[in-house]
C-alpha cells in the first residue's frame, strides 16, 4: 500500500516539495521553462500572461503548471487576487491618508531634483499621491556634477524652493563636497549612504540576504547583477527592483526620512 498522493510533489526530484505557486504580478520577471523567453508580467487573466523582454517584445504564454523559472527555480504562475477591502482610512503608498478623487493640484514654483531616472521612480511609485496632493514636481539630474550651477538657474527664493536628494552622501565623499557648495536658505540638500538607489529597497524584499559588495574599478549596476546571478541588463534588473516594492515598508528608513524632510521643505509656506 502506498501512503499519500504519489503523484504529489515534484516527482523529477524527490524530497524537494511542491513548485511554489507563484502570483503574476505586474514587472515581476520570470522566464518561460520550454522556450527561454526572460521577461516582466504586463498582463495577466484567467488563462494566460503575457511577458515583456528588455527589448520590448511581447509574448503570450499559458498558465501551466511549472511553466516558468523564478530565480532559476520553477514556479506555477497564478492570476493575482485582488487585495481585500479594509476598515478604516485607505492608505497611500508612503502610509499617508489617501485622499480620495484626488485631482492634482497645480504644481508650486518649487521643486524635488533628484539624481537619476531610477531616483524618481522610486520616489514616485512610494510617494506620487503625496507629491499630486501638495502639488510638487521631482525631476532628475542625471548626477550632481553640476548641481551648483543647476542651483544657480533655479533662482530659489522664498516660496520657490529647491530640495535636492543626493546618493552617497557620506562624509568625505564627492558628493558631500558639491553639496557643501549650496549655501541658499531656499535649497536642501540631502541624501542617502548608498552608492546607488537600488540599495535602498530592502534585500528581503528582493528575496536576497543583502546587496554584495562590488570591487572597486567594475560599475556598480553590473557587479550587482552578476553577483546575484542575474540573467539580465541593468534595465532589465531595476524593473525587477522597483516591482518588488510596493509601499514604504519595502524602503530602508536612511531613504524614508529623506524625502519626507524634503517634501516638508519645498512645501513650507514662505
Amino acid at each position: 500500500m502506498y501512503e499519500g498522493d504519489v503523484l504529489a510533489g515534484n516527482w523529477r526530484r524527490p524530497g524537494k516539495g511542491k513548485i511554489p505557486k507563484v502570483p503574476a504580478e505586474p514587472d515581476l520577471v520570470v522566464e518561460d521553462a520550454d522556450s527561454g523567453f526572460c521577461g516582466a508580467v504586463v498582463a495577466c487573466d484567467k488563462e494566460a500572461v503575457t511577458l515583456e523582454d528588455r527589448f520590448g517584445k511581447r509574448r503570450l504564454f499559458p498558465l501551466a503548471p511549472a511553466a516558468f523559472l523564478l530565480d532559476g527555480k520553477p514556479v506555477t504562475l497564478v492570476r493575482p487576487t485582488a487585495a481585500p477591502a479594509s476598515a478604516g482610512p485607505r492608505r497611500s503608498a508612503s502610509g499617508s491618508i489617501a485622499v480620495e478623487g484626488l485631482r492634482a493640484r497645480v504644481a508650486r514654483q518649487s521643486r524635488i531634483y533628484v539624481e537619476g531616472v531610477h531616483d524618481a521612480a522610486l520616489v514616485e511609485k512610494i510617494w506620487g499621491h503625496d507629491l499630486r496632493v501638495e502639488g510638487v514636481v521631482v525631476e532628475y539630474l542625471e548626477g550632481v556634477d553640476d548641481l551648483p550651477a543647476i542651483v544657480a538657474e533655479f533662482a530659489p527664493e522664498p516660496g520657490r524652493r529647491l530640495g535636492v536628494l543626493v546618493d552617497h552622501l557620506v562624509p568625505g565623499s564627492k558628493e558631500s563636497r558639491i553639496a557643501a557648495e549650496i549655501t541658499s536658505p531656499d535649497v536642501l540638500v540631502v541624501g542617502h549612504p548608498y552608492i546607488d538607489i537600488w540599495q535602498a529597497v530592502k534585500p528581503s524584499v528582493l528575496r536576497i540576504p543583502a546587496w554584495p559588495d562590488v570591487p572597486r574599478g567594475v560599475p556598480w549596476k553590473e557587479g550587482v547583477i552578476a553577483a546575484l546571478g542575474w540573467r539580465m541588463e541593468p534595465a532589465q534588473a531595476w524593473r525587477r527592483i522597483l516591482g518588488a516594492v510596493s509601499t514604504y515598508t519595502d524602503l530602508e528608513p536612511e531613504l524614508l526620512g529623506r524625502v519626507e524632510e524634503l517634501i516638508d521643505f519645498v512645501t513650507e509656506a514662505p
